[in-house]
């Protein structure tokens, strides 16, 4: 099957390219070195109009679909991965309103998403990560009030700190466990200091500047309208939104892996030992056609499910298996990036580092290797 670009989608990968060495390259040292969120980078990136992939035109998007999204998540992580990680995760927002938003909320919110707003998905809790049945987090209707009394918390949200708006799934029914989980709009600025409040920012071993962020809520009030689509089918609509984030992840490892490959060729060109650069050593050389055929298998097995997504066809196995090897693959080759570089690898004022730190975290998040196969070995056996 050929997967050959567009001419529009070449076009988008060409300005994403640009965009990445102009703009993010130049900074990814000093924003993982200081933890700090690319609020800057995210609003050129609205500039130009890449936060609004993936939303209708009619509601202030740019259009386009999964397809095109991967394309600048991939270009984007081959500079900085945890760039690329908040202007993915940002999409999970827009998605729910998308497909179970109200025409209200639609019409409200997805304007200001698609025009550089933050978003953010909080699903996982201290006790409830890869085990949404273990979920605590109530959101309980007050009819009289017409509101969502909110209480619980959340962890490891991605840009959950300096979100505008967040998809949060929560139990409005608990007695039913995950058949009773909604998910609900909750905009930020009208809840701070509201019963909303900002809790503790993980110092991770990668991904700096992709902020990572506690949310608690108690007695936090929304109006019921927030609610996204219909009571009890949360979990449903968060699944479904999974599948695309592992597509989207499944692009960031690519990313990565391109990113690593590009400074491994580069290093082995320039250092000389024994007279000759370590590039002319065969050991080097097979060590980049494993790490540049692996690369290019993760990149086929995405872009496949992407298409299978963009076409409405079933692709839960294939995202599933995009993220799996995927993460499995950035990590292969960013290990092996760092053994060609040597000493030099190790030190913090190379980018390699840097790479080798962010890659790990591709094997856990948005759902860890384990999950991936238990989704993909179901599949398999009908």
């Amino acid at each position: 099957m050929d997967f050959k670009f567009t001419e529009d989608q070449l076009s988008l990968q060409e300005m994403a390219r640009e965009f990445a060495e102009k703009e993010i390259a130049p900074k990814a040292a000093e924003l993982d070195e200081v933890s700090k969120h690319p609020a800057d980078l995210f609003a050129k990136m609205a500039e130009l109009g890449f936060t609004g992939l993936c939303t209708p035109e009619e509601y202030g998007g740019a259009g386009g679909g999964d397809i095109e999204k991967a394309i600048v998540i991939e270009e984007f992580a081959r500079k900085d991965p945890a760039v690329a990680g908040v202007y993915a995760i940002h999409f999970g927002t827009a998605a729910f309103l998308n497909n179970w938003g109200s025409e209200e909320l639609k019409r409200e919110y997805l304007p200001k998403l698609a025009n550089g707003a933050l978003g953010a998905f909080a699903m996982t809790e201290p006790g409830a990560g890869s085990d949404a049945s273990a979920m605590r987090t109530t959101a309980i209707l007050d009819e009289t009030a017409g509101e969502y009394v909110i209480n619980g918390s959340k962890c490891f949200i991605t840009g959950g700190s300096q979100a505008d708006y967040i998809a949060l799934i929560a139990l409005t029914q608990p007695e039913l466990g995950v058949k009773g989980m909604s998910a609900i709009l909750i905009d930020t600025a009208k809840v701070k200091g509201k019963g909303f409040t900002i809790g503790k920012i993980e110092h991770k071993m990668g991904l700096h500047a992709s902020e990572t962020a506690e949310l608690i809520f108690e007695d936090c009030r929304v109006p019921k309208e927030n609610l996204i689509g219909v009571e009890g089918k949360g979990f449903n609509y968060a699944m479904t939104i999974l599948d695309g984030s592992r597509i989207a992840c499944g692009a960031q490892c690519v990313g990565l892996a391109e990113g690593a490959i590009e400074l491994a060729v580069k290093y082995s060109k320039e250092r000389v030992q024994f007279g000759k650069p370590i590039s002319a050593n065969q050991g080097i050389q097979w060590y980049l056609a494993d790490m540049a055929t692996r690369t290019e298998a993760a990149k086929w097995m995405t872009y496949h499910a992407a298409y299978l997504k963009a076409s409405g066809q079933k692709h839960s196995k294939e995202a599933a298996m995009a993220k799996l090897f995927g993460s499995e693959t950035a990590r292969f080759v960013a290990n092996l990036a760092m053994q060609i570089h040597g000493g030099y690898g190790y030190m913090e004022e190379y980018p390699m580092a840097k790479l080798y730190r962010d890659a790990k975290i591709l094997e856990i998040w948005i759902g860890t290797s384990e999950v991936q196969k238990m989704v993909i070995s179901r599949a398999v056996m009908g």
